[in-house]
């Protein structure tokens, strides 16, 4: 009999179960296709790449997510195997001809004696549940009535979209064009604010009115974000609804003029330390490059570093530092994990990473062994302690160096500094590995 139930057949459910599976655990994988597909859903197969054939950079020193997936070939991942052999032309990115990347990872699912595989919609988490493990790895388009059953389970913490706004790194913000304040002086300095006169407001608001937007697809009814209305929806509405709004200056005294800006956007803390922060009130959907692009326009961040852009897209996914631990496992029942982009990591290598680290950690206790929590010096520890660290506006994360432990230095020098986390991240994994 199986001892590991997974639902979902996903990139961290596909991960998980080869993990398992390939260290003798017997596994039954069960998903929605063939008999039904979700609206992003095309192909047969398992661990469908439904937008982009890319996995981002393979840059292991100078891009978090090339770091990520170095971390992950360590740690003996089946999915960063594959992908790498069947890597198409795409310049530093690990880019995947997806066809025969989905096909090799079923076939690796179908001809795997450890691993069955049941074909059927599960609409409740009580259809799977038993005294071994459960994986629930259903992804950011998971079904309505599962969704029901989830949103049970995490004591209602569960929500239907995803609308974020951008976070930037602390030390790529101009702060020669910038000030530290909170807004009617009620506060602990915890704001940066971004000053604009009436000219390069008027610059900005022309811009963003003309950017390029994201494409919805049809089932992302816009009708979910009227309460958390995009930037430049707000915009359209008048000449001065932003003034009245996210770049409202009232109360935010320019110790360089003595006075309240045209426009101001503020920056909040993204994490106690300040090396990240996010543009208050601009959930957008507009392109990254778009973003980029024009809120570059804004003065003091005519250099900013995104570590994530503004998303707003359907994007089911739990308020994981409320219910979840470190490994991803369920507080109030460690026999249940989640894995995977309904836990607030965002993007496939990321959730393909939860998925290995889920699976790492149920190998570990079918073992009598403690679970392996890994620390913020790499980015797999770092994104696992990101969706269980207490977070007043838990939003999904991807890989970036701004959630990974700091490396001090007395000249500024991103790349240098990129690259010594990158060494020591690495580092800890080799040690880890040996320890496994």
């Amino acid at each position: 009999m199986e001892k590991v139930r997974i639902i979902g057949g996903g990139l961290a459910g596909v991960e998980c179960a080869l993990y398992l599976a390939n260290h003798g655990v017997k596994v039954a994988l069960y998903d929605i296709k063939p008999n039904k597909f979700t609206p992003a859903h095309k192909s047969a197969n398992y661990a469908e790449l439904v937008c982009s054939n890319s996995l981002k950079s393979n840059d292991i020193y100078g891009n978090a997510c090339g770091l990520l997936k170095e971390e992950m070939r360590l740690l003996g991942s089946t999915l960063i195997k594959v992908a790498d052999s069947v890597k198409v032309p795409a310049g530093n990115a690990l880019a995947v001809d997806r066809e025969k990347f989905s096909s090799i990872l079923t076939n690796l699912i179908n001809e795997n004696e450890n691993i069955t595989t049941i074909n059927k919609e599960v609409k409740s988490i009580e259809e799977v549940s038993f005294d071994g493990f459960t994986v629930i790895a259903t992804g950011p388009l998971t079904t309505d009535e599962l969704s029901k059953s989830i949103e049970n389970l995490a004591d209602g913490n569960l929500s239907f979209y995803d609308a974020a706004a951008p976070i930037i790194s602390a030390d790529s913000i101009d702060m020669e064009s910038a000030f530290i304040a909170d807004r009617w002086d009620k506060g602990n300095g915890d704001h940066i604010n971004c000053p604009m006169n009436k000219d390069e407001y008027e610059i900005f608001l022309t811009a963003l009115l003309s950017a390029e937007k994201a494409q919805l697809h049809g089932f992302e009814n816009t009708a979910v974000f009227e309460g958390c209305m995009p930037v430049e929806v707000m915009a359209s509405r008048g000449k001065d609804t932003l003034r009245f709004g996210p770049l409202k200056p009232a109360g935010l005294t320019d110790p360089k003029t003595g006075r309240w800006p045209y426009a101001c956007l503020q920056l909040r803390k993204e994490d106690k330390d300040g090396s990240m922060y996010n543009l208050v009130g601009f959930q957008t959907n507009l392109l990254f490059n778009e973003q980029k692009r024009v809120f570059g326009l804004i003065p003091a961040l005519k250099n900013a570093e995104y570590l994530r852009y503004g998303v707003m897209h359907r994007n089911t996914f739990i308020n994981a530092p409320k219910i979840l631990n470190a490994d991803f496992s369920l507080k109030s029942n460690e026999k249940i994990f989640f894995a995977g982009q309904i836990t607030g990591v965002e993007g496939y290598v990321e959730s393909a990473g939860s998925g290995l680290l889920v699976a790492i950690n149920i190998v570990k206790k079918l073992k009598g062994e403690e679970s392996l929590t890994l620390n913020n010096e790499t980015v797999l520890g770092a994104l696992s302690n990101y969706i269980s660290t207490f977070n007043i506006d838990f939003q999904p994360m991807n890989a970036n160096f701004g959630i990974l432990k700091d490396i001090p230095m007395q000249k500024k020098d991103k790349a240098l500094k990129k690259r010594l986390q990158a060494e020591r991240s690495l580092e800890n994994i080799k040690n880890i590995v040996d320890k496994l």
